[in-house]
């Protein structure tokens, strides 16, 4: 009959084994011979240290004069160690902890019991997460250095040679004094552009102000620029202050500016030229100090050449002319500017991401964008609505311009040749064509492997190599 002792020996988990005060084997239960490979009769009277415990993990010999599992009775104290391995009958090692406890007879130490565990699995799962986290911080390292490059400029995403050009025109302006005339058409960002010239100037410890001079009625431009006195015409029931005296030593930006009546643009230009007003009523002259942005997305030199724009006030406001580019010209940045515009619309609308896939960014690349950005960020809106948080659902308008995919290829003269990058644009170009007339699909019947008559092995390596989504 089994004494209770025994049976917890042979039910437990982990490895134990006794050792007398030799250090010779006096016990061992089943769960140590399974993980060592060694039966009871190997190792009872034996000496355990010999058998399991010779060597380091390197493979060098350890001493049994280093021992802590002798050092348990020879000091009699409780040594607990998880750096260690333990040896197999086969000669092979795996990794453990375990505690060596001295057992006590009579106040005499006869002895130590080692309970010891393998610990393969969690040094193995150890690795790994150790692994996944210095991969995690070389990819937390790049996508903050690609945060960092893509809102260098505030709210400006993209990094198309289009947007390079007038980024690089921004660091050149922004520090200097100098009025700036920002011209593009309409939904092209001109306003942020403003915003970054300001932010990047030593006056951007004060707010923007910013003018529509679009939406001013005639009658009140005076007011709105130069503000009013109590009493100074009908309506004007108390003091207010002008934009030029809100934006005093800041930046004023007047947005749409070319449609600031003829008549009031000489008022404006003395602005500009001598940094003095009067308010609407009042006879007392104010000097100002502010810089002025100007936007338009008219042709000012048409409108200055037709009369409707004074020349003036133009080369005052022109000093250092900047373009907006519209989207068309920086398609390039269709997928980043998609992406931050469709996250802003799920967390406006509370609803679930849609997921965005290479035959849409195909859709929106392939579309002429008249609205230029502002469109976009409507199309994204209005998409997120409609997708619910599935594939995004696109619905653009009717007014599309031709596919590129379906565009009839130009002829190719005789003898024409193409330089190495323009066959890779190419090759690139004809796989985003199949993927997208295939909705994304590679192999199996009327997949785009099928389509290019291709492998579908060689497809798929083609599209990691040039870092395709599908």
């Amino acid at each position: 009959m089994k004494y209770p002792i025994e049976l917890i020996l042979e039910s437990a988990g982990e490895g134990i084994y006794g050792l007398d005060s030799a250090g010779y084997t006096t016990f061992i239960n089943p769960a140590a011979q399974k993980m060592t490979g060694y039966n009871a009769e190997e190792m009872i009277g034996e000496c355990q240290h010999k058998m399991v415990h010779h060597s380091k993990p390197d493979g060098s010999p350890y001493s049994h004069l280093d021992c802590p599992i002798y050092a348990a009775f020879k000091k009699t104290e409780v040594y607990k160690v998880s750096d260690e391995v333990f040896w197999r009958k086969d000669g092979t090692s795996f990794p453990v902890d375990y505690t060596s406890t001295p057992i006590f007879k009579d106040e005499e130490c006869v002895g130590a019991v080692v309970v010891f565990n393998d610990i393969s699995q969690r040094k193995k799962d150890e690795e790994e997460i150790q692994k996944l986290k210095q991969q995690l911080e070389l990819e937390n390292a790049y996508l903050s250095q690609e945060v960092m490059s893509a809102k260098a400029y505030g709210e400006i995403i993209g990094r198309s040679p289009a947007l390079g050009a007038i980024l690089s025109q921004v660091e050149l302006v922004a520090p200097t004094e100098a009025n700036v005339l920002i011209t593009g058409e309409s939904g092209t960002g001109k306003e942020l552009v403003a915003r970054e010239i300001h932010n990047r100037s030593a006056r951007n410890k004060r707010t923007l102000i910013k003018v529509n001079c679009a939406s001013i009625p005639k009658e009140l431009y005076e007011s709105e620029f130069f503000g009013h006195i109590k009493g100074a015409f009908t309506g004007a029931i108390k003091d207010r202050a002008g934009r030029f005296e809100m934006a005093e030593g800041g930046t004023l930006f007047l947005d749409e500016v070319g449609e600031i009546p003829l008549d009031l643009q000489s008022k404006l230009l003395r602005v500009l030229q001598e940094g003095t007003y009067e308010k609407v009523g009042d006879d007392k002259t104010r000097h100002v100090d502010v810089r002025i942005i100007a936007a338009t997305n008219r042709n000012l030199k048409d409108e200055m050449h037709a009369g409707r724009f004074r020349q003036d006030l133009f080369y005052r406001l022109n000093v250092f002319p900047v373009e907006a580019p519209s989207l068309r010209e920086r398609m390039e940045d269709i997928p980043a500017l998609a992406a931050h515009f469709l996250k802003i619309a799920a967390q406006k609308l509370n609803v679930v991401l849609p997921r965005i896939t290479q035959a849409n960014l195909l859709d929106l690349q392939n579309y002429d964008w008249p609205g230029n950005i502002r469109e976009l960020q409507n199309v994204l809106e209005r998409a997120a609505i409609l997708s619910k948080g599935g594939k995004l659902l696109l619905n653009l308008p009717s007014v599309k311009t031709a596919k590129k995919s379906t565009e009839p290829s130009s002829p190719i003269a005789e003898g024409a040749l193409f330089t190495e990058q323009e066959m890779k644009d190419k090759e690139r170009e004809n796989l985003l064509n199949a993927l997208r007339q295939c909705s994304g699909k590679v192999t199996g019947m009327n997949g785009a492997a099928e389509l290019l008559k291709m492998k579908p092995t060689t497809l798929y390596s083609r599209i990691k190599k040039m870092k395709l989504e599908i």
